[in-house]
C-alpha cells in the first residue's frame, strides 16, 4: 500500500498489514450511519454527503484506518449525487470486486486495508482513465493541503517494452511528477496503436515521464529503467515481440545521453547481465502520446510486464 508522507506525498508501496476487526469493534469504533455504510455495503441517500460539495485541495482518506484514497485534483462534478474522481491516489490502496447485488452487475470499490466499503466504479467517467469511481461521503474523511508542485522539472522518455508496466513502475517512483504513455522513433506522424503494432511505423511503445530533479536524479530513473527489463533481447520482452517493444532511452540533450550510458557501462561490468546490452541510444523526437485508454492502464488491470 501506499502511505502519506510528512511531505504530504504518497509513499512508495510498502508491505502492510489488513486490518481485521470484529464487527462489534467497528461498531465501537464507527457512528452508526458509517458503520451501516463502511462495515455493510449501504449507501447514502445521494446529495446528502458532506463532502459532495468539498472543493479544497487536499486528500480523501479512508474513515475506519486513514489509508490515502483519492487526491482532490481528481474529483469531478459527475451529478451523480455522490463525490466523483476519475483516478485513485493509488491504485494499490483500492480493491474492486464484483457486485452482483439490486440485480446488476456492478464493480463495488473497497479500502485494501480495512475492506472497508467505497463505492463502485463505473466505465463513464473523464479522461485521463474514463471511469467513474462513485464514493459515498460517509466513507471517507477530508484532509486540506496537498504537496506544492516543484518550480522546475525535467522530463526523460524510455522504452522497455510494453509501456503498461513501464509506466507503472515509473508512476510509483517518488520524485517522479507526471507520466504518460505513447509512440516515439518512428516515421509516422500521429501513429495509432493498431499502425505501431504493425511493426512498420518504426516507433517503439514508450513513457514520458516528467520528474522533479531536486527529488530524484535522471542516472536513478536510468538505473531503474536497466533494472525493470532485460535489455540484451533486440525487439523484444518477454512475450511480446517486435521493434515496437525494443529497449530504447531517448535523450533530451548530450547530458542525458553521457548520464546513461555511464549507468549502462557501470551495470555491464557488475555483471548484471551475460548477453550483450542491445538498448537503443537516440536523440528525442516527437512524442505522440497515446489512446485515452491505454494512459494508467494498471488503475483497472493487472500489470506484470516488467521485472519487479
Amino acid at each position: 500500500m501506499r502511505e502519506l508522507t510528512s511531505r504530504g506525498e504518497l509513499s512508495e508501496p510498502q508491505m502492510d498489514s489488513i486490518v481485521e476487526r470484529s464487527d462489534s469493534d467497528w461498531l465501537a469504533t464507527l457512528r452508526p450511519e458509517r458503520h451501516a455504510i463502511l462495515r455493510k455495503g449501504q449507501t447514502e441517500r445521494p446529495f446528502t454527503g458532506e463532502l459532495l460539495s468539498e472543493t479544497r485541495e487536499g486528500w480523501y482518506t479512508c474513515h475506519a484506518c486513514g489509508l490515502p484514497l483519492f487526491r482532490s485534483d481528481a474529483k469531478f462534478q459527475s451529478g451523480c449525487g455522490w463525490p466523483s474522481f476519475h483516478t485513485p491516489a493509488a491504485f494499490e490502496n483500492i480493491r474492486m470486486r464484483p457486485d452482483n447485488s439490486m440485480g446488476m452487475h456492478r464493480t463495488e470499490i473497497v479500502c485494501a486495508r480495512c475492506g472497508g466499503h467505497l463505492g463502485h466504479v463505473f466505465e463513464d467517467g473523464p479522461a485521463p482513465t474514463g471511469l467513474r469511481y462513485c464514493v459515498n461521503s460517509r466513507s471517507m474523511d477530508f484532509s486540506p493541503g496537498l504537496a506544492p508542485l516543484p518550480t522546475a522539472t525535467d522530463t526523460a522518455v524510455f522504452a522497455a517494452g510494453c509501456f503498461w508496466g513501464v509506466e507503472k513502475l515509473f508512476h510509483e517512483t517518488s520524485g517522479v511528477v507526471a507520466t504518460a504513455v505513447g509512440y516515439t522513433g518512428g516515421s509516422v506522424p500521429s501513429p495509432s496503436y493498431k499502425q505501431v503494432c504493425s511493426g512498420r511505423t518504426g516507433h517503439a511503445e514508450a513513457v514520458e515521464v516528467v520528474f522533479d530533479p531536486a527529488r530524484i536524479s535522471y542516472e536513478r530513473l536510468v538505473e531503474l529503467f536497466f533494472r525493470s527489463h532485460d535489455p540484451t533481447t533486440p525487439n523484444r520482452q518477454g512475450p511480446d515481440h517486435g521493434s515496437q517493444y525494443r529497449s530504447a532511452i531517448f535523450f533530451a540533450d548530450r547530458a542525458q545521453e553521457e548520464t546513461a550510458k555511464k549507468v549502462r557501462d557501470r551495470l555491464v561490468a557488475s555483471g548484471a547481465w551475460q548477453a550483450p546490452v542491445v538498448t537503443e541510444f537516440a536523440p528525442t523526437s516527437t512524442f505522440w502520446k497515446a489512446e485515452d485508454y491505454h494512459q494508467k492502464w494498471f488503475l483497472t488491470h493487472p500489470v506484470r510486464c516488467h521485472r519487479p
